[in-house]
């Protein structure tokens, strides 16, 4: 039933948006010539249904559907967030606007009202945003209710099916219905069958245990006779990346299971370019603050003002890590940690940790390119052999440059805090990077992140410790 439907759904859709365009276009026309400059003479201007300009308009709303099409804006899913398809709408419309931008200076039509053209950018982004946010608010709101829900089939009786149901259930406003889980057993396909024959099945999730995997391809035979969709949870779940890379060597698959979107060539542009440059401009605009810490250092204790520590960074390449001094010089530094209470700090250091300038000289890191601005922060080779044979996951890191600043430390975790949560934390972000995740950590690591509390949740040694018990 969802499925006969979905089409004109996203068809209509699709036309409604190609309506907001249309609209936001004649508001912007009226609101700039007539309201704010009083001219009705630029070309801009829409006089009518005869109007040429309105007819451009059409034209340009539609290839701004296209694109958003193109973008897979209108392919829906009720279990994919909202975020990355407002990204996409924005991304769509911008592109949309500056091929417009190009098409007038291209045609020498200067003329054409900028001030129309940057009144439409806003006004049709915030609608076209506020009708997805409002649109998915509605059907979440009717799925809660019992409506327009997607019924499944769960294949399998283990761990995995389990979970599955149990998620499901969490999230109501999915809207997805689990009508009933088939045990594998000798009756299964029969019954599988049976169910399916009919109408009001939209999908069966098969989530098989390793033991059960010999009944795989007859699960797919039956689901592809009765012209049923199929996903899979396979067991090996819990390893699996958020997008996971498939390559092809003739007709054998092959699954990528750590992959990130920073092994994309324009990502991994992207992302570099933005550190060096941002790097660059900070090291000249903080020049000043440097030197005053410099003297201040010097002043404050003997020893040299650059704290060098040797850290782990990309593909498990050692580099010379760069900090403000903090600490008296000790022989502790390759082995231990720092603590908010620990006696081999200055005066000036404690200030400088808790404020996180000491971290500034790792610019110079990020310039030379062993560091990122954002990324899991580096560990000393010390704790990276700790730490690598009693915390599951703890290298997969170690795949993308470390950074200044990270996701696990805006969200607490840093100094001598749980080596899994931070762990945890790094995978999140390393699966789900984007540009704008790293603008957010940016922003949540000034309007907050900086000041550096270290709560003590176990000291390193004691982490240890119990990691080596627990395994």
């Amino acid at each position: 039933m969802i499925k006969k439907h979905q089409r004109l759904i996203n068809q209509f859709n699709a036309l409604l948006d190609a309506v907001v365009l249309l609209l936001s276009y004649l508001f912007s026309s009226w609101f700039w010539l007539d309201i704010i400059r009083h001219s009705r003479k630029n070309m801009a201007y829409v006089s009518g249904i005869t109007s040429s300009t309105l007819y451009a308009a059409l034209i340009f709303a539609a290839w701004t559907v296209f694109l958003l099409w193109l973008l897979r804006v209108y392919r829906t899913s009720r279990t994919r967030p909202t975020g990355p398809q407002i990204g996409r709408i924005l991304a769509g419309n911008t592109v949309a606007l500056l091929m417009a931008a190009s098409a007038l200076y291209l045609f020498r039509l200067q003329d054409f009202s900028r001030g129309v053209l940057l009144v439409y950018f806003i006004v049709s982004n915030l609608l076209l945003v506020v009708k997805k946010l409002v649109t998915w608010k509605v059907l979440r709101y009717i799925r809660s209710r019992g409506h327009n829900l997607k019924h499944m089939i769960v294949v399998g009786g283990g761990e995995m099916a389990q979970r599955y149901v149990a998620s499901v259930e969490k999230r109501p406003l999915l809207g997805i219905q689990v009508d009933e889980c088939i045990k594998p057993d000798q009756e299964m396909l029969e019954k599988l069958e049976n169910r399916l024959h009919g109408a009001g099945i939209d999908e069966v999730i098969m989530a098989l245990e390793p033991d059960e995997l010999g009944m795989v391809m007859d699960v797919i035979r039956v689901c592809e006779k009765c012209g049923t969709k199929l996903c899979v949870i396979p067991f090996y779940n819990d390893v699996i990346p958020t997008r996971p890379t498939i390559d092809t060597i003739g007709r054998l698959k092959l699954i990528q299971l750590r992959t990130t979107p920073m092994d994309e060539p324009i990502n991994a542009f992207v992302k570099r370019g933005f550190d060096f440059v941002a790097s660059l401009l900070l090291l000249i605009l903080l020049s000043p603050l440097f030197l005053i810490l410099a003297i201040a250092i010097k002043l404050s204790s003997p020893g040299p003002v650059f704290f060098r520590q040797e850290r782990i960074g990309l593909n498990k390449k050692p580099f010379i890590m760069y900090k403000f001094r903090s600490m008296k010089v000790n022989d502790e530094q390759d082995t231990a940690w720092s603590s908010q209470k620990d006696d081999r700090r200055t005066w000036l250091g404690a200030l400088l940790r808790k404020t996180s300038l000491d971290e500034l000289p790792q610019l110079f890191n990020t310039l030379k390119g062993d560091m990122s601005i954002v990324g899991p922060r580096p560990e000393i080779p010390y704790f990276v052999e700790q730490f690598r044979e009693t915390v599951p996951l703890y290298m997969v890191k170690y795949q993308v440059r470390p950074g200044i600043t990270g996701w696990a430390q805006v969200n607490g975790y840093r100094g001598d805090t749980s080596i899994p949560a931070r762990v945890e934390h790094d995978l999140w972000y390393i699966e789900n990077w984007t540009f704008w995740l790293d603008i957010k950590i940016l922003l949540m690591t000034v309007f907050g992140g900086m000041i550096n509390n270290e709560t003590l949740q176990k000291p390193a040694e004691e982490q240890l410790v119990s990691q080596k018990t627990d395994a």
